[in-house]
């Protein structure tokens, strides 16, 4: 009896540690990317996330490793929101979110620079911190629109964008690099980068699949448009731009107790006792399904807290897939375990994706065909 309960109790020993292995994981792609830097104490992941992918993407059609500036892109992108708040009287988000399309928009309207052109940082500063700045912005605007003086100045503009240059530094139109002189515009054009070639896409069922529509989301203040793809053509697209060697940019929910940049690891725990756990080791995940993803945005679940890039593929010792996707919060080995990076499983995608960009050459050929129906991309 003895030796019948030892050997049961083994069996279930092993049953237990084998479901909760530590994560191994194994690279199955990494495509070439700069390397991971820090925001700061700045709520603009938006710029460092997107800067990041357009260097990778620099790197893919040229091969050249060139370091952009994210503080460039933010620069010229706070007088068009500081505009859009003042035209809508405050009945608009100002703050210090944005999203993708607001990077591109900014290198179609300004072009690129290199961050040794323009690093944002004044004086001798090292670390961005925009709390001062923002809150100095925002209280300009509101008293603005207060209109102490019954009749806003038009002067209102050159005072607003004084604040900038006092924090991030005045704009440029031309530099040298590599002992060439460039305007931005021909920096941009110089290596590649044609904005017209990215293509956001999202996947709510609020909207009709395989149309193009304005996002609804706090941070969408330049109201970019999206093409809506089921969930699991927007997961098709992710793996087959990554095999095909194309990285992407994603918007997505990190808010949850199971994304941990600490331990490198976002999940979807099928049982939520086990959501702490899941941060160290392997456990079953949810299934999820367009209604189920769509019931967690409309209840705000699900969220647009934070911009990062996909970078990659890799696998636990069990099989199971994750995107290793990169984050703007720094490499430092006490605060995140794989260098700044955190590996997404298929369920945390699916859940918690907001949306993607990436280049049309990227897209499936099935799906990329969708969009020419839909006139999104013209050959």
């Amino acid at each position: 009896m003895k030796k019948t309960l030892l050997y049961f109790g083994v069996i279930l020993s092993n049953l237990l540690g084998n479901a909760q292995e530590n994560y191994e994981f194994t690279e199955l792609i990494n495509i070439d990317t700069t390397p991971v830097i820090s925001q700061g104490n700045t709520g603009t992941c938006w710029s460092f996330s997107t800067s990041s992918f357009i260097e990778s993407e620099i790197i893919r059609l040229t091969g050249e490793y060139v370091d952009i500036s994210e503080m460039y892109n933010v620069r010229n992108t706070y007088p068009i929101k500081a505009t859009n708040y003042i035209y809508r009287q405050g009945k608009a988000q100002f703050s210090e979110g944005g999203l993708v399309h607001d990077v591109l928009n900014s290198i179609r309207d300004y072009g690129l620079v290199p961050v040794e052109v323009f690093s944002g940082l004044m004086g001798d500063k090292t670390v961005h911190n925009h709390s001062e700045m923002v809150s100095i912005l925002s209280s300009m605007l509101d008293t603005y629109i207060k209109n102490p003086g019954r009749s806003l100045d038009p002067k209102w503009k050159k005072a607003f964008n004084s604040i900038l240059d006092v924090y991030l530094g005045e704009n440029i139109t031309e530099f040298y690099y590599n002992n060439k002189k460039y305007t931005p515009q021909q920096f941009a054009e110089a290596y590649s980068i044609h904005t017209e070639d990215y293509i956001n896409i999202t996947s709510f069922s609020h909207e009709p699949f395989y149309s193009n529509f304005i996002l609804n989301i706090p941070d969408n203040f330049s109201n970019g448009s999206f093409f809506n793809l089921p969930i699991e053509e927007l997961i098709h697209t992710i793996d087959s731009a990554l095999k095909e060697g194309y990285t992407i940019a994603i918007d997505c929910d990190v808010s949850e107790k199971t994304f941990s940049s600490k331990n490198g690891i976002a999940v979807v725990p099928e049982k939520e006792s086990n959501n702490l756990e899941a941060l160290r080791s392997i456990y079953p995940e949810k299934e999820i399904t367009q209604e189920y993803r769509q019931q967690e945005f409309e209840n705000y679940n699900t969220t647009d807290d934070h911009l990062m890039h996909i970078t990659g593929k890799v696998k636990d010792q069990k099989g199971n897939n994750y995107y290793k996707v990169k984050n703007s919060w720094g490499s430092d080995k006490k605060t995140t375990k794989y260098g700044g990076y955190v590996y997404f499983s298929d369920a945390y995608i699916r859940l918690k994706t907001i949306s993607i960009t990436l280049h049309k050459d990227g897209i499936p050929r099935n799906i990329l065909k969708k969009l020419n129906q839909q006139k999104i991309v013209e050959n």
